[in-house]
């Protein structure tokens, strides 16, 4: 029989659908991806196209390489069709019961490597933690924008997942509101606080360790599991040990131990699944939220394995087609 399963840290209700439920190999991605080159010359992103992106903002480097040349490791540009734009401007809202306000923001691309063809899946661990350090160096510098109250980390990998270019890359916006599908989770997330003077996701990492029946890996300092009440087939969190609720007030040691249990879980999935599209999304605080007790940044990992359609767009409440006790032991194995 089908069960609802409550995610204690967002209230969401999930339809865990056993009756249609499908073992964890049948979700392999059985379709025959075009196989792509190491070099495309017609790529923006790729070594020797440098001109025909905006100029670089931030790089790692080769020695006695210059900014917008070949010599690069990591290349961080502003996106060349930006979702916002980076005025001088404050936001204001104007208007009377239909408002608007000024597409101020900043929209940042991280090319993740030179290769066209190298995900993050089979890069080095070295690579891994370049990028991620890379990722969280430029959280640090937009976050200084008083401007700014949300900056947004994210990774669409293949095409059902909304990626638009081959190319490794990783993109960050930085927005000077905070949406309601942000405020709403750190409101429960703060009511949970008030009722047990304990952090939500604190309590449910330590759940998930002591169940074991979800837990995919862990090292020292990151867990990464399928949540109790996963939405999606594949569902995968890799969430810090020790509470912290902004990704920012992440150390630099803490932050490659990150890259390293992010590095392996995508390895695994490129693996075990046929290398799934997928979105990948930090989940971090606002800024002005940085240092509260109530909240617990993570890394949030959705396989487009499945199509939400008219129920889960209508209610909210999604159907998951598999359990997620099998598709960690799967993970694990």
């Amino acid at each position: 029989m089908s069960e609802f399963r409550l995610n204690r840290a967002t209230k969401e209700w999930i339809i865990l659908a056993t009756e249609r439920a499908k073992r964890p190999q049948q979700f392999l991605v059985k379709s025959e991806k075009p196989k792509i080159p190491p070099f495309d010359p017609l790529c923006p992103f790729c070594p020797g196209n440098e001109k025909k992106t905006p100029p670089e903002v931030y790089s790692l480097r080769q020695r006695n390489s210059r900014p917008d040349q070949p010599g690069w490791r990591v290349r961080v540009i502003t996106n060349k069709f930006p979702a916002l734009e980076p005025t001088e401007k404050m936001v204001k809202i104007t208007g009377g019961f239909f408002r608007t306000a000024l597409g101020v923001g900043k929209h940042e691309v991280i090319i993740e490597t030179p290769r066209h063809n190298q995900i993050f899946a089979t890069l080095s661990l070295k690579q891994a933690e370049e990028v991620c350090l890379v990722c969280w160096r430029r959280y640090l510098f937009l976050e200084k924008d008083r401007r700014f109250k949300l900056i947004m980390i994210f990774r669409n990998h293949g095409v059902s997942a909304g990626t638009s270019l081959k190319h490794p890359h990783i993109q960050v916006i930085a927005l000077p509101l905070i949406p309601a599908s942000i405020r709403h989770p750190l409101e429960e997330a703060m009511s949970y606080y008030d009722d047990h003077g304990t952090c939500v996701f604190c309590d449910m990492m330590q759940e998930e360790i002591k169940a074991k029946k979800r837990i995919i890996l862990e090292n020292e300092k990151f867990v990464a599991f399928h949540p109790f009440a996963s939405r999606a087939p594949f569902e995968t969190w890799i969430i810090p040990k020790k509470h912290n609720a902004c990704f920012g007030s992440a150390s630099e040691s803490e932050v490659k131990s990150m890259a390293s249990v992010l590095r392996r879980v995508l390895r695994k999935m490129y693996d075990r699944l046929g290398d799934p599209d997928y979105n990948l999304i930090f989940r971090t605080a606002p800024i002005k939220d940085t240092q509260e007790d109530y909240y617990h940044w993570y890394i949030q990992i959705l396989p487009r394995l499945t199509t939400p359609a008219g129920f889960e767009l209508g209610s909210g409440v999604y159907i998951n087609t598999s359990l997620p006790e099998e598709t960690a032991k799967f993970m694990r194995e």
